[in-house]
């Protein structure tokens, strides 16, 4: 196999030239070499097939015509060894229809002698931007996969095992998923999870919260609009499903949606298409669901809130997370992952002191793991020079015996009539957080935001 030399840091990009004919190939190398490309050459098929798959060329460029083995080859046996080098084919006239079957068979593009050096520039800029964006992608992925894979999941207890071992053989399917749990569970990273560990993993993931955004917009904002659907729709634009084309749609609070929406949810999971807002035309799209609540979504049924024919579409592969109380030995782990991952982040050290462990295990964590989370992302700030976590640094206060009551503070006080009458709205509309907000006098999105920094959970059991 002929011998390379590695390209300076400075070159525009690594470019391999494959053609038999002596005066073609001497002529591009001079040019490239010119325009600032590192340059390695090959005089046949054979030589060029060896040095594509041993070598990460940005570009090969090869004539199609080579003998044997010919162009194709040398394109088969680069994307074969190297997927992320791009290929461009050089073709005589009357080969063009072969240069098109060669792009189905993974070259980015054909050059049609004789060519202009301009034409030439301008396909590989092209080439090198689309390996470049590719090599993006494929960091990102990565990234996300090392962020949110199943190593990161924390848990020995029998429920998170049981849990995990069904998530690990429902992952690299296409089923739709329907994840359940109280809130901070973590209902969203199991979501993520199964993204990172499907086939999909190198395309979009995408999360919506339904209980944060109107109808009328959360239509707008999954399916998109055509132009001039309503005012202000100046131009047409892609819907949120469209963007995650072949990639992965998590619906979070899925329960908080409308009946109506539900039934244009319904088709678009069916089908496997969207229409615009004021548009007749559908556009098919390919995604994966998965949608997560921590409302009963069968209660929901039977009480008219839900449509059932949606709920069963959804609950094709179902995953109940236990709330932290009911998994207590997996308490210490996530403290202790909790601690890596903030000592880490913050840049400096701390440890949990003899018998904070055991208090924690005591405390039943109505915020769950989120709870949790936040717990010790302060106590590693508070530790100080130290580096060590007391009992007061971590254990919730309300776990904390005081020698006498804390005086209330007007703050608490209206926290606390706030978080009554949104309870009490809640209660009279059956859950339906927009009928709560109305008779509140408030959007449905300043609702969701007093919910969540009141720490309110709607359950239809604790409101009866």
């Amino acid at each position: 196999m002929p011998e390379t030399t590695p390209p300076p840091a400075h070159s525009l990009g690594r470019i391999l030239i494959v053609d038999d004919q002596r005066n073609m190939r001497t002529t591009l190398s001079m040019l490239l070499r010119g325009a600032g490309f590192w340059v390695d050459e090959a005089e046949s098929g054979q030589e060029g097939a060896e040095l594509g798959s041993s070598e990460a060329y940005d570009v090969v460029l090869t004539d199609l015509r080579l003998g044997d083995p010919d162009g194709l080859e040398v394109l088969r046996a680069v994307k074969e060894a190297q997927p992320r080098s791009e290929v461009i084919l050089m073709t005589a006239y009357g080969t063009i229809e072969s240069a098109v079957d060669a792009m189905r068979l993974g070259a980015f593009d054909y050059l049609q002698k004789p060519f202009t050096e301009q034409e030439l520039m301008l396909k590989l800029q092209k080439a090198i931007e689309s390996r470049r964006l590719r090599g993006q992608v494929d960091a990102f992925a990565q990234d996300f996969r090392e962020r949110y894979g199943f190593e990161n999941i924390v848990g020995r207890s029998l429920a998170m095992r049981n849990l995990m071992s069904r998530v690990v053989r429902i992952a690299p399917t296409d089923v739709t998923v329907l994840i359940t749990g109280e809130s901070g569970t973590g209902k969203e990273l199991i979501a993520r999870a199964v993204h990172a560990s499907s086939r999909r993993a190198n395309k979009p993931f995408i999360p919506v919260n339904c209980a944060a955004i109107s109808e009328t917009l959360l239509e707008s904002e999954l399916f998109g609009h055509a132009r001039g659907a309503f005012t202000g729709a100046n131009v047409a634009r892609k819907g949120l499903l469209e963007e995650a084309e072949g990639g992965t749609f998590f619906f979070d609070e899925i329960a908080e949606t409308t009946m109506a929406f539900q039934a244009k949810l319904l088709r678009a999971i069916q089908e496997g298409e969207v229409r615009r807002v004021g548009d007749n035309r559908a556009i098919q799209v390919d995604v994966r669901v998965i949608a997560a609540t921590n409302v009963d979504l069968g209660q929901a049924v039977e009480d008219k809130r839900f449509r059932e024919d949606l709920y069963y579409r959804l609950n094709v592969a179902r995953f109940r997370l236990v709330p932290l109380r009911e998994r207590r030995e997996d308490i210490p782990l996530l403290v202790d992952f909790f601690i890596n991952k903030y000592t880490q982040k913050m840049g400096v050290r701390a440890r949990v002191a003899d018998g904070v462990l055991d208090r924690l295990t005591e405390y039943s964590f109505p915020g769950n793991v989120r709870e949790l989370e936040n717990m010790v992302e302060q106590a590693v700030a508070l530790a100080g020079g130290s580096g060590v976590i007391t009992l007061d640094d971590l254990v919730p206060e309300s776990h904390v015996q005081a020698e006498e009551p804390s005086p209330r503070t007007l703050a608490g006080i209206v926290d606390e009539a706030e978080r009554r009458a949104v309870l009490d709205a809640l209660k009279a509309a059956g859950g339906n957080r927009e009928r709560a907000a109305e008779t509140l006098g408030i959007s449905p999105t300043t609702l969701w935001r007093k919910m969540t920094r009141l720490g309110v959970v709607y359950d239809p059991k604790a409101l009866s």
